[in-house]
């Protein structure tokens, strides 16, 4: 047996870890070294919550538990589902939220910060609506929408990218974007800063990105950002985009190429609505951690 175990550990031993996670995997040993050899592993407590959430949700649901019924499960793939859809349908009043659930994720942890955020962020959703309703009944009644969801950017062996929108729609309607990047492989949640060496990054994107509103521009005259040279008269330009968040909204499409993504009205106008940005991975390939991501 203690062959066998020494066998299993070498095999383990060599296998290849992203850059990226090397300070992740660091950081779980030492807090491993800490713990009680017969603690309950809170993965365990994780799951068992999450099986006892799942089961309530159904029971709750009837018609929840026969939409997830009739989906087939394909061995491990990891997958995206509807967890639950939240829908109101009046003469002035709409509503439509769809709660997303990322299932067959061996990383339970992950799978459970994600969906619990999920499905919280959908009830206090609902809820808000319920309330603006409310209180637009209340004095003499008016308009409101709200249209929320989830789109599949990138699903691939390597990366799952999951985009979540919300249309909020009162005189004028606004749209918001958040994105979660998954590595498949390592199953781990990936970050903006985590794929550089420094926070450089931050300025190399927003020049680049700069450079491609003032190029859009030029050769579209439809297409206007608040920046300078992109379209407007610097007198009009009460808001300029500076650059981008150290955690600017993002994916990695299918290409494997970075993808920064802006909310309507955020940098632009807001007829043009959301707006995204590839930047060249020749831009950003000094400033890399690796191209395990990024190629």
């Amino acid at each position: 047996m203690d062959k066998k175990l020494e066998e299993l550990e070498k095999q383990y031993n060599e296998v290849p870890i992203p850059k990226e996670l090397d300070f992740i995997v660091e950081n779980a040993l030492k807090q491993g070294k800490k713990k009680k050899k017969n603690r309950t592993p809170q993965w365990l407590l994780g799951s068992a919550a999450a099986a006892m959430l799942f089961t309530a949700s159904l029971n709750v649901s009837p018609a929840m538990a026969r939409t997830l019924a009739e989906i087939p499960v394909v061995g491990s793939v990891v997958k995206v589902l509807t967890w639950t859809e939240y829908e109101v349908a009046e003469d002035t009043y709409d509503a439509n939220i769809k709660v997303p659930s990322i299932e067959n994720l061996e990383n339970k942890d992950l799978a459970n910060t994600l969906n619990e955020k999920y499905r919280s962020e959908g009830k206090a959703l609902y809820n808000d609506f319920k309330a603006e309703v409310g209180d637009l009944k209340a004095n003499g009644g008016g308009h409101l929408g709200v249209d929320s969801g989830y789109e599949i950017k990138t699903d691939n062996d390597q990366i799952l990218s999951i985009g979540r929108y919300t249309v909020n729609t009162v005189a004028s309607s606004s749209t918001v974007m958040h994105y979660d990047t998954i590595d498949k492989q390592n199953e781990i949640l990936i970050t903006l800063p985590m794929l550089f060496k420094d926070d450089s990054y931050i300025n190399v994107i927003s020049e680049n990105i700069k450079e491609q509103m003032r190029a859009e521009s030029a050769n579209d005259e439809e297409k206007v950002y608040w920046v300078k040279g992109a379209g407007i008269a610097d007198e009009e330009l009460f808001d300029e985009f500076k650059g981008i968040k150290a955690q600017q909204e993002f994916y990695i499409s299918v290409e494997g190429k970075l993808m920064i993504s802006f909310d309507k009205y955020e940098v632009a106008p807001g007829y043009m609505g959301v707006v995204e940005f590839e930047v060249p991975t020749d831009v950003l390939q000094d400033k890399l951690v690796s191209n395990q991501y990024i190629h």
